[in-house]
């Protein structure tokens, strides 16, 4: 009988290439029926359920795992019966294999049904209630067949739903509970299982292993303590002939901060992580992790540490970061995860290789370095599930990684000469370049009015004091003062901490603190003064000393700019032309009308200062030249933008200096413009509703508009795709061309309208606007998917002319099908839109007959767009062609599961 219910999972399988246990082996009786959960990282992460019934395994693969929250209602997908025999395999399966991926013992024990019914009968009727007693999962629970198939698959799904019982919690239980990543059978977490590392998994299925569960079936008692893990044996010890001796610690080298990355060849960019420095270092089998000062930290990262427990010998460079739900480093969850001891999710992110079995590898180029690093780690170095992670780097120009980390709201880059020795110290090998400007600053008191908190008083370290540099007024969101007002007042003196002529006198609101917590701010910058501008707290530091805090400011970069820079010579004109106006400023604003440089109210200082060389025509792009742009094609940009989150890109001294990526408003922010809280970050977005907030973005050089690609006024809900074609190099403009056509056509196949329009560089964006999910069914996620979906198709239908992998180096002579701009909090630029590019180019809609041989988007700039967008009808139905994107998701499913009826669905592979 078992045989033939397994007949389909042999069949699925090839166990010459895959680990997976047949289902020939015997596999004695158990007084009780058992049940395990395997957390399984195959295309998507996801907890096959496993009830042992009939001689098998009744499967369901529960997308998010299991809840002890009776809110949750979890899909549980129904598959194949698997033999009993599975219940003890944790290892890896082939890529390429059916299920491919990590396979880790999460859970296991026992089960029984509920109700008078058999088991067999409530599967029949579509109810199955029954009672698990494992070392995670307790209590009872329910799986409910659901009415249809939502997919339109051949699978059936189901809802697992746990009961109201003394098992239940809450979801910050649930949270807790998920987190765990540490197998019940070996203790080993998913990295080390894919690694290969560490001790076979303690067999279940085996006669003798039976545990009692007679406890968890009286379910109305007091929850029992849950079964820990298994306790970790000694780690083991490299297995070598001789004991390496290693430094106990490296001094690290440091980052020189710099207004913009080089752009020559020769430097490789990594992204900058939002987190703390550590110091990997294995020696023995022991570990630890270091700060930056050789503070061993390696108690508050126990999780990391364990992950590297059996990795060879070695000191290794990196950063420790927590993740927000968009795989970014989030600095104020960092803090949150150090506070609240919860640290088993963060990710160290490896980045130098100074120490392995090897000997000394500091005089080694960082390129051999690096590639020696990403050997040793192997595999694991590359999953996105593991602790220990590889940190590739860019060998294009930093201008454009910059870009697309200031794009993905990174914090920013670093870049390292590839051909340099790892030397300790700030020696200038290694550079910092930032979206935004930060800081780190020493607390030297507090200002409250009454018994409210208002703002902290920070300096810098100069000429022997502590220099007062400004007041830190926002960023205190949350339990955020809660936390530091008790570390403040227990650092309260009487004596004022800062010295030097700017030192602030005593006053009632003031309270001086010994200068001993370092901060860390975002800020717009620093006044003629030395002070800082709109700053605002992110978090304390801890991991370096008060004493050391310097004023970081960025050097001149000769190469580039941080956002698409202009060339050295047409910078050194833009920078003659500005001197030559300011000579006349005076006289210039003394002769004119009164409100000449007054726009739609707004009055525009240094209006004739030049914020691009030339617009294609060897003349001065002024910022009030920006602002009557704004003025003139604000009626065509507004539709675009408003009601939506906007982030800009500013250019206070012209593109061939330092530019700035804000999307959250400041203080000073104008009132013409609007402000927008989104779930997730307590500080409030930009939003430009009206057409006269354009001139106060003009007013502040604003010249990029950024919007979120959402309905008006529901940040959570799509209004549109942005699919940006961005071609590789020693393509033709007229393979672009051809992608947009070909994506169009893909579109319109699929019931959407398409719309073009040039990006204001070498690619075109294809847009498609959305209908209005009135029921709020339509969420990002599945935007993202239908897009990636969409350019996953194209790449794999011509992948000699398309790819979806944003590696640069994998990008020569191919289009990338960039559809990252389907995400929540992803922007792109509106049309119409200035860019920060030579020539003073805009974002221009096109119509689909310009999209032919022939098409320059370098001849529409802030001076030619007004006069085409007169003559032309570009977009004019743009409203008119929002489509529903649930119809498109259902047409784009359907043909892909037709044409493979014989074939596993790509969403069964994922969900096995």
């Amino acid at each position: 009988m078992a045989t033939r219910k397994l007949s389909r999972y042999r069949a699925m399988r090839d166990f010459k290439q895959t680990a997976e246990p047949s289902g020939r082996r015997k596999v004695d009786k158990s007084p009780e029926l058992r049940f395990v959960i395997q957390k399984h990282a195959a295309t998507r992460l996801h907890f096959d359920l496993r009830l042992e019934l009939d001689g098998v395994f009744k499967s369901w693969a529960v997308t998010r795992g299991p809840s002890l929250d009776p809110k949750d209602k979890r899909l549980a997908v129904e598959v194949e019966d698997h033999p009993l025999d599975y219940g003890d395999f944790e290892g890896t399966i082939p890529k390429g294999q059916y299920g491919g991926g990590t396979v880790q013992l999460w859970d296991r024990g026992f089960w029984r049904p509920e109700g008078e019914l058999s088991a067999e009968a409530q599967l029949k009727k579509g109810e199955l209630k029954f009672q698990v007693a494992g070392e995670r999962l307790k209590g009872s629970f329910v799986l409910v067949r659901m009415k249809g198939d939502r997919y339109g698959g051949k699978r059936t799904n189901w809802l697992l739903i746990k009961h109201r019982d003394a098992y239940a919690t809450d979801a910050r239980g649930v949270e807790k509970m998920m987190s765990e990543d540490r197998s019940v059978a070996s203790g080993r977490p998913m990295a080390s299982i894919a690694a290969g590392k560490g001790r076979a998994p303690q067999p279940f299925m085996l006669r003798g292993k039976v545990a009692k569960a007679n406890d968890v079936w009286n379910s109305n008692r007091e929850p029992v303590e849950e079964t820990p893990a298994p306790k970790k044996t000694a780690r083991r010890k490299k297995a070598a002939s001789k004991r390496a001796r290693i430094p106990a610690f490296i001094e690290p080298e440091l980052c020189k901060p710099v207004d913009r990355p080089p752009g020559g060849p020769g430097w490789g960019h990594e992204v900058k992580f939002d987190g703390y420095r550590l110091q990997l270092r294995i020696a023995n089998g022991d570990v630890t992790l270091k700060t930056r000062k050789g503070l061993d930290w390696t108690p508050k990262f126990q999780a990391i540490a364990d992950a590297a427990a059996d990795f060879p010998n070695a000191i290794i460079d990196g950063e420790v970061a927590a993740l927000d739900k968009n795989g970014s480093p989030d600095f104020a969850a960092l803090q949150a995860a150090l506070s609240e001891d919860r640290t088993d999710d963060l990710i160290f992110f490896a980045f130098d290789f100074m120490y392995s079995d090897d000997g000394d590898l500091r005089s080694s180029s960082l390129r051999d370095r690096k590639a020696a690093l990403k050997e040793y780690l192997g595999e694991q170095g590359q999953d996105s599930t593991s602790l220990i992670r590889y940190v590739d780097h860019f060998e294009t120009a930093g201008d454009a990684v910059l870009q697309s980390a200031c794009r993905m709201n990174l914090e920013g880059i670093i870049s390292k000469r590839l051909d340099a020795p790892y030397r300790a110290g700030r020696i200038g090998d290694w550079t910092k370049a930032k979206c935004r400007a930060g800081q780190e600053v020493v607390i030297g008191g507090w200002t409250q009015t009454g018994s409210a908190f208002r703002s902290l008083l920070v300096g810098v370290n100069r000429g022997g004091h502590l220099i007062h540099v400004g007041r830190v007024g926002t960023g205190f969101g949350g339990d955020k003062v809660a936390k530091l007002w008790p570390k403040l007042k227990k650092l309260e003196t009487d004596e004022n901490p800062f010295g030097g002529s700017t030192a602030p006198r005593k006053k009632p609101e003031i309270h001086w603190v010994k200068p001993k917590l370092v901060a860390e701010i975002e800020f717009a910058g620093w006044t003629g003064g030395g002070n800082i501008r709109q700053a605002a707290f992110k978090g304390l530091r801890t991991d370096k000393p008060a004493s050391e805090i310097v004023a970081e400011r960025p050097a001149e970069a000769e190469e580039v700019d941080v956002v698409e820079p202009a060339p050295k010579a047409a910078r050194g004109k833009a920078k003659k032309a500005s001197r030559g106006k300011a000579a006349k400023k005076h006289s210039a604003v003394a002769k004119s009308t009164a409100g000449s440089n007054v726009v739609m109210g707004v009055p525009i200082s240094s209006a004739d200062k030049p914020l691009w060389p030339n617009a294609n025509d060897k003349t001065p792009v002024t910022k009030i030249d920006l602002a009557r742009y704004y003025e003139t094609m604000g009626e065509l940009i507004l539709p675009h933008i408003k009601g939506r989150p906007c982030s800009l890109i500013r250019a206070p001294d012209g593109i061939g200096h330092q530019q700035f990526f804000q999307r959250h408003a400041m203080q000073g922010t104008s009132n013409l413009l609007s402000t927008v809280k989104v779930f997730g970050d307590h500080k409030p977005y930009l939003q430009i509703d009206r057409i006269e907030a354009l001139a106060a973005i003009a007013q502040s050089a604003g010249i990029e508009l950024h919007p979120w690609n959402c309905q008006p006024d529901k940040p959570e809900t799509p209004g549109r795709l942005v699919f940006d074609l961005d071609p590789g190099p020693g393509l033709d403009f007229s393979d672009v061309i051809a992608a947009a056509k070909e994506i169009k056509e893909r579109l319109e196949a699929l019931g959407l309208v398409a719309f073009c329009k040039t990006t204001g560089g070498k690619g075109l964006h294809v847009v498609t606007p959305l209908a209005d999910s009135r029921n709020n069914r339509l969420k990002w996620p599945e935007a993202k998917a239908f897009a990636q979906g969409v350019c996953t198709r194209m790449a794999e239908d011509s992948p000699d002319k398309y790819l979806v992998n944003m590696s640069k180096k994998l990008r020569g002579g191919k289009i990338f099908l960039d559809y990252l701009r389907n995400d929540r909090m992803a922007t792109a630029v509106a049309p119409y839109s200035p860019r920060v590019r030579e020539g003073a180019t805009v974002s221009m809609p096109l119509n689909w007959s310009q999209v032919k041989a022939g098409l320059d988007p370098t001849r529409y700039t802030i001076r030619t767009a007004a006069d085409y967008a007169r003559k032309a009808t570009e977009w004019e139905g743009y409203c008119d062609g929002e489509r529903p994107l649930e119809d498109a998701i259902r047409k784009f499913v359907q043909p892909r599961q037709t044409s493979h009826r014989r074939k596993h669905s790509n969403h069964s592979h994922a969900m096995t």
